[in-house]
């Protein structure tokens, strides 16, 4: 449960929301209700989290969302959705490697008098990436736990200077206030948190590798969810402390990512702004490896299910990692840096924030398909669990998981910060729609060309025993399509 628990935290990069999201969040939309904004959302995906926990125990899948959309929908939906997940979990993966460059560079200027290119720094994170996503799970993860510990330290070390020193000599709870958010800037406040919370709901891609799966994937979930809400609130909350209510947007106009160290520098000295610094480059290299095996999971239980070639459902004898998934993503990630590098892009705005925000709608996407998935799935299997566990849970995260993506999308202008007539806010969506069509497409070509190949997707590892000529699992809710022996 704790290796879980570290990726998918990990996979959230605290700091680098707390710095990045956050101070965007209060310049982009003027409200100075963020803090709740994260609460709500929160309290949203706790929601989700009973739904999801409550129908793991049918679904032990390493390509999580997949599998829950092909049990609860269809197949051929969830082969759209194993499609869009590895598009965005790309995309959130490789947008990484232009922010760490970016902020690895002037540290390395500094200290050592290097002056390297930020796409060489890439590199070499990726080369790290490369390598750790060969090992297995257990020994990433004591390398984010190394990463992620001294990450949420600073973090609470920060903002408990902010609260100490209120700019109005009073701590005021002004961030908290639900009068805050009734402006028409709600929508961009709820996706730009949702967009921080990204990356908890990889608990479940791991299902397969964990000791006790139904336990593991439970209390992961639930303490990951926690965790995320109380760090980004009380963050937020104390930037709001320090600055004043009245200057938290100012403030985060005019300093940017860059606020929370400003507030750091004038109440904690250099030494600690330095460290903070640091640990904002081991947050994103701790989402990288995250990010990267979550990616070479879905390949794997795609190449398993003989959705992509079967050789990519082959895992490592030694390690029991999924060894030409990583190496595939690894291929990508090196693509993606030399075209970057040789073009002369912005490895910033047009690799890390636009990569990171189509990304993180994808997810969005992903979670509220699941959602409806769940829903599904639960009110047809029979069950003694509490009807608000199995079924009011589930409908009312459903919900609210719609209404966020619907806020999501006609906020896409100002999340990517391009003017409202730009085609870049369209072009995301249209984007994961011709993934998903393709994908189900490709399901439907299954379904007639190769009926056992087609049979085996949501099933995971009971899908080799299908191949070998063993019985069909008795799954009710794939029986509508089914296709004939």
């Amino acid at each position: 449960m704790p290796s879980v628990t570290f990726f998918v935290i990990s996979a959230a990069t605290p700091l680098t929301v707390v710095a990045g999201v956050v101070t965007t969040g209060y310049a982009v939309t003027g409200i100075t209700g963020l803090p709740l904004g994260f609460l709500i959302i929160g309290a949203v995906l706790a929601l989700f989290c009973m739904g999801y926990v409550a129908m793991a125990r049918d679904v032990a899948n390493a390509g999580a969302f997949s599998a829950y959309i092909a049990r609860g929908i269809g197949r051929p939906i969830g082969v759209a959705g194993a499609w869009v997940a590895v598009a965005a979990y790309n995309a959130l993966q490789v947008g990484l490697y232009g922010v760490i460059g970016a902020a690895a560079t002037p540290l390395l200027a500094v200290w050592l008098s290097l002056q390297l290119p930020w796409w060489a720094v890439a590199l070499v994170a990726w080369l790290l990436v490369a390598v750790l996503g060969l090992l297995h799970v257990d020994l990433n993860s004591r390398v984010l736990a190394v990463l992620l510990v001294a990450e949420v330290a600073i973090i609470l070390l920060y903002s408990l200077a902010n609260l100490t020193h209120p700019a109005t000599g009073t701590v005021r709870f002004d961030g908290l206030d639900p009068t805050t958010l009734a402006t028409p800037g709600l929508g961009a406040v709820l996706a730009l948190a949702v967009l921080g919370f990204v990356g908890f709901e990889s608990t479940v891609v791991y299902s397969e590798e964990a000791r006790d799966p139904q336990r593991t994937i439970r209390i992961a979930s639930f303490i990951t969810v926690a965790v995320i809400t109380a760090l980004y609130t009380m963050s937020s909350w104390a930037m709001t402390v320090a600055t004043g209510p009245d200057q938290i947007i100012t403030q985060s106009q005019t300093h940017s990512a860059e606020l929370i160290f400003h507030l750091a520098g004038q109440h904690l000295g250099p030494t600690l702004v330095d460290l903070g610094r640091v640990l904002f480059v081991t947050s994103v290299l701790a989402a990288m490896i995250s990010f990267h095996n979550t990616t070479a999971r879905y390949i794997f239980a795609l190449g398993r299910e003989r959705v992509l070639p079967e050789i990519l459902g082959h895992t490592s004898p030694r390690t029991g990692a999924p060894q030409l998934g990583s190496l595939l993503q690894t291929a990508v990630g090196l693509a993606v840096i030399l075209l970057y590098a040789t073009a002369g892009w912005d490895p910033v705005a047009h690799l890390f924030f636009w990569g990171g925000t189509a990304g993180g709608v994808g997810v969005l996407l992903l979670i509220t398909t699941t959602a409806i998935a769940i829903v599904r799935h639960l009110a047809r299997t029979p069950t003694t669990k509490t009807t608000w566990r199995f079924l009011a849970a589930p409908v009312l995260a459903a919900t609210a998981l719609i209404l966020v993506l619907v806020l999501a999308l006609t906020n896409l202008p100002t999340l990517l910060g391009v003017p409202p007539d730009s085609p870049v806010p369209w072009l995301i969506p249209c984007a994961y729609l011709t993934f998903a069509a393709l994908g189900a497409l490709w399901a439907l070509v299954l379904y007639h060309r190769r009926p056992t190949a087609y049979r085996s997707i949501g099933l995971g590892a009971k899908s080799a025993a299908l191949r070998s000529g063993g019985p069909v699992p008795d799954h009710s809710d794939f029986q509508w399509d089914r296709p004939p022996s």
